[in-house]
């Protein structure tokens, strides 16, 4: 049973191809439906698709025809558009046509007019040739018969009346510019008079001037024996010590100080105070307070000037430049305190910055050390102002201030409004009333040479220095000089005092014309 016999084998061979060939039999008829199927289906597809681009085209065909009408719709009336716009065009050329062939009609006339006007205009400047040829004729003889009559020539005649239409611009000149001048000077002189006015007003100085002595009060009268000592030791070596004189004369209970070291007068007066206080009055005990006595002048000098610094509101200047400040105090310029005449010039100078908008702090400090140099000029060559430049130049003081010190006496140009202010300031400072003097000579001198500038000039009668050389008055020739005259005479001899004198402030210089007719009655 386990082995079968070919036979079985062989029924099993044609079972299974008989078997297969069903299987391939039956897969080809499947095979042939679908394929059949599948050819239907694409046949139905193709038909269905064609109906659907019959369709599409029937549509678009419609949407063509109507696009095709709207934009036929449209051309036809952008068409009438265009024709009513060029009917529009066309009555305006229309119009433009007739105008212009009136225009030309109108310019045809113009055209005849003016060439009747020009034969007209021919006609009149052929006249007027003849005219003028005839008129020329006239006024050749007329000038002959003036010229006849007046006794010059035509080109003299013109001279003269250039000559009086000169003299007569040059009054009128004269006239106007004196006027625009005394305007102009009047509101210079009234806007500076007020910040002159209130800066003065707002500066309370002392009108005193310093002297070359000093005055010891003594407690009794008896001690002028103790200070004069035995056999004058005492004053001797008080006079040796202090460098100045003493004088004990018969003023009752003082002591007088003699020297032109006002710093030197001062300590002297100081010891002696000591001294008497102290009781102790011999050579050793005197060269003793000397020398401590000048050892807190030192220090004196520092306080003295870094209160007038706090004073005026300086809080960072060098301490070298405070001291000498302070030895200041102790110096005199014609009879002015030095000093207070730069504190007084710091202030004013600080016044009038704040009033024109300059720099405050600039005018002060450049207003305080001024004349710094004269602090030392008595130790070292040179000028004061020289000097003080130098010292304020070590001392760190910036170049505005180093300018504004150094061109108060003019020894520089003015390139600030500051250096203006702060001379402007010195010189109102050192011209008020009581604040300087001068030598009785000098003054005389002055005097005499202000009135010999003033007389040196043609036509000045008279010359008179008023107000202790603050004016000149002239009196003039009224024959010699005429009223024009006079005003040109005023300003010549303002340059030449100007130029010949050094005085502190102004000179005002006044020119008095006079016209007197005198007869008798007989």
């Amino acid at each position: 049973m386990e082995y079968m016999t070919g036979g079985a084998v062989i029924a099993v061979g044609v079972i299974a191809a008989a078997a297969i060939a069903v299987w391939y039999t039956l897969k080809i008829r499947v095979v042939d439906r679908r394929l059949r199927q599948a050819q239907e289906a694409a046949a139905e597809m193709q038909r269905k698709a064609g109906e659907e681009a019959e369709k599409i085209r029937k549509e678009k065909l419609v949407e063509a025809k109507d696009q095709i009408f709207s934009w036929r719709s449209e051309a036809e009336q952008q068409i009438q558009e265009r024709r009513r716009d060029f009917g529009v065009l066309e009555r305006r050329l229309t119009q433009k046509e007739d105008n212009l062939q009136r225009a030309e009609q109108a310019v045809a006339r113009k055209e005849r007019d003016c060439e009747g006007r020009f034969e007209a205009v021919r006609k009149r400047e052929q006249k007027t040739s003849e005219n003028e040829t005839r008129l020329d004729q006239l006024i050749l003889e007329n000038t002959r018969r003036l010229e006849a009559l007046a006794g010059m020539t035509a080109e003299e005649a013109k001279r003269h009346l250039i000559k009086t239409v000169e003299n007569e611009a040059l009054r009128e000149a004269a006239i106007l510019g004196k006027r625009i001048e005394e305007e102009a000077h009047e509101k210079a002189e009234r806007e500076a008079r007020k910040i002159i006015t209130q800066a003065i007003q707002r500066c309370a100085a002392e009108h005193v001037v310093e002297s070359t002595v000093s005055v010891v009060d003594l407690p009794s009268e008896d001690m002028k024996g103790r200070i004069i000592g035995r056999e004058g030791r005492n004053i001797r070596a008080l006079e040796q010590a202090t460098g100045v004189d003493l004088i004990v004369d018969d003023t009752p209970e003082a002591v007088i100080l003699s020297g032109f070291d006002p710093l030197r007068r001062e300590i002297a007066k100081l010891s002696i105070e000591r001294l008497i206080k102290d009781g102790r009055i011999h050579p050793a005990r005197i060269e003793e307070v000397v020398v401590k006595v000048q050892e807190e002048m030192e220090s004196k000098l520092l306080e003295d000037g870094e209160q007038i610094a706090f004073e005026l509101g300086i809080h960072d200047m060098h301490k070298d430049l405070l001291r000498h400040l302070g030895r200041l105090k102790y110096r005199t310029s014609y009879g002015q305190n030095v000093l207070y005449h730069c504190r007084e010039v710091a202030y004013l100078g600080g016044i009038m910055a704040r009033e024109v908008g300059a720099d405050v702090t600039v005018c002060k400090r450049a207003g305080l050390i001024h004349d710094i140099g004269k602090a030392v000029d008595r130790d070292l060559e040179g000028t004061h102002l020289q000097l003080g430049v130098d010292l304020a130049r070590k001392h760190g003081e910036n170049d505005e201030v180093i300018h504004a010190m150094e061109a108060h006496h003019f020894d520089v140009d003015f390139r600030t409004l500051e250096a203006v202010l702060v001379q402007a300031a010195d010189a109102i400072s050192a011209a008020r009333p009581g604040a300087r003097r001068e030598v009785l000579e000098n003054y005389v001198k002055r005097l005499e040479k202000l009135e010999a500038i003033a007389g040196s000039f043609n036509g000045v009668a008279k010359a008179f220095a008023l107000q202790a050389g603050r004016e000149i008055r002239i009196i003039v020739e009224s024959g010699k000089v005429s009223d024009e005259q006079a005003y040109w005479l005023a300003k010549d001899i303002a340059k030449k005092i100007e130029g010949e004198l050094q005085y502190p402030g102004q000179i005002r210089v006044t020119v008095i014309r006079e016209m007197r007719v005198v007869d008798y009655a007989k």
